[in-house]
């Protein structure tokens, strides 16, 4: 059967089908060899070429074929996906795409390779946008040169934008992340405070740059005076805190952990409101809230259903075998009676975040009971430093 070409036209954003994150864009045929190889390399991509290259087995291979100018063809894939592979040269690739840049936290990586598959160039959204770590996955898949300008990739350092984020940590505000990136890049003196969080966010295999360093506390880190900083807590900073943040970026870990009781046909706004509450009390932030336990009677919950869904929190629930195999501060015969286990609340927190000691054992507001624990992990930053 013979694929549908796509007819580019001016003005008329062309119809595409995307299966994949990563689309592979080829118009010469020495490119269209190589996107085809690239393709058989990386399963999950898409392929666009010029229908003069077809070969019949393009519906078969799912590669895409094309007519008109190329240029038409970026504004249909620019949104629909993560990443550009494009087998074009450069200053043209780059003429081409200036009218769709947006934002670096918009944009998708765009990877430039050579005719020959000689060079692979990291061109946009580097970090945010991945073309990085994906130029150095294409050059190693067919033996070619990564390109990558991006500072804190040539120096081995802190990318400011990406730490933590393979972890799935957040940055309360952008707002300074140029200026810290620059402290970082600059090798001025840049402090890291950890409250909370993965400790494994620097490769074990080598040192940290002797410009970045470690402190126990951000009022330390204040007293030592750095030209920057990186905060790291699930805590709300005191306003004797705040002067960290004149040149820092705070970064929110998934780290709390939710154990979660309620009534039956619990309403979600009123789950909502007693955990929003108890973190306000705390001085917590809800963007650290990492996942929300119970027992496996909650599972079909609707209220606490809509209330994970809502925030995108894990909802892990427990067998009240499971349950009891906690070792509980405050068990309840009463709720043995009903569940079968000693308590859903407190063993369900402790069980996922592996804490012997909670933040909140156990707190009964409504229909509603709470418990709050922080994530437990094993070694520091500080001592992989060493």
């Amino acid at each position: 059967m013979t694929v549908p070409v796509i007819e580019l036209r001016e003005g008329e954003l062309p119809a595409v089908s995307v299966g994949g994150d990563i689309a592979i864009i080829a118009i010469t045929k020495h490119g269209v060899e190589l996107a085809r190889r690239m393709k058989g390399l990386f399963p999950n991509t898409d392929m666009y070429c010029m229908s003069k290259f077809a070969r019949g087995d393009e519906e078969q291979r799912g590669i895409q074929l094309f007519s008109g100018s190329v240029r038409m063809l970026f504004p249909a894939l620019f949104p629909a996906y993560k990443g550009l592979v494009i087998i074009i040269s450069l200053g043209a690739v780059v003429r081409m795409i200036a009218p769709l840049l947006q934002d670096k936290k918009t944009d998708p990586g765009i990877v430039v390779v050579d005719d020959t598959g000689e060079h692979v160039i990291s061109v946009l959204s580097g970090h945010l946008g991945g073309a990085n770590e994906l130029t150095r996955e294409v050059a190693a898949a067919i033996g070619a040169r990564a390109v990558i300008t991006t500072a804190s990739d040539v120096q081995k350092t802190i990318a400011v934008d990406l730490f933590g984020r393979r972890f799935g940590w957040t940055w309360e505000s952008d707002a300074k992340l140029t200026p810290v990136s620059a402290s970082v890049v600059n090798e001025e003196r840049v402090a890291v405070v950890q409250e909370s969080g993965e400790p494994s966010w620097w490769p074990a295999d080598r040192p940290l740059p002797a410009n970045i360093g470690l402190y126990p506390s951000i009022a330390e880190a204040l007293e030592a005076s750095p030209d920057a900083a990186l905060i790291v807590t699930h805590r709300l900073l005191e306003d004797a805190e705040q002067a960290i943040l004149d040149n820092g970026v705070l970064y929110r870990p998934r780290s709390i952990v939710l154990g979660v009781g309620c009534n039956r046909g619990t309403a979600a706004e009123e789950i909502e409101a007693v955990i929003s509450e108890t973190l306000a009390e705390l001085r917590f932030s809800i963007r650290s809230v990492k996942a929300v336990c119970s027992i496996d009677l909650k599972q079909d919950e609707a209220g606490l259903l809509e209330v994970t869904s809502r925030h995108g929190w894990d909802f892990v629930c427990y067998s009240a075998e499971e349950l009891n195999g906690c070792k509980l501060e405050e068990p309840s015969e009463t709720v043995y009676k009903f569940t079968g286990a000693y308590g859903v609340s407190e063993p369900a927190a402790k069980l996922y975040s592996g804490a012997e000691k909670l933040v909140v054992t156990k707190k009964k507001s409504g229909n509603v009971t709470l418990s709050v624990g922080l994530m437990t992990y094993q070694g520091s930053s500080a001592e992989r430093r060493e």
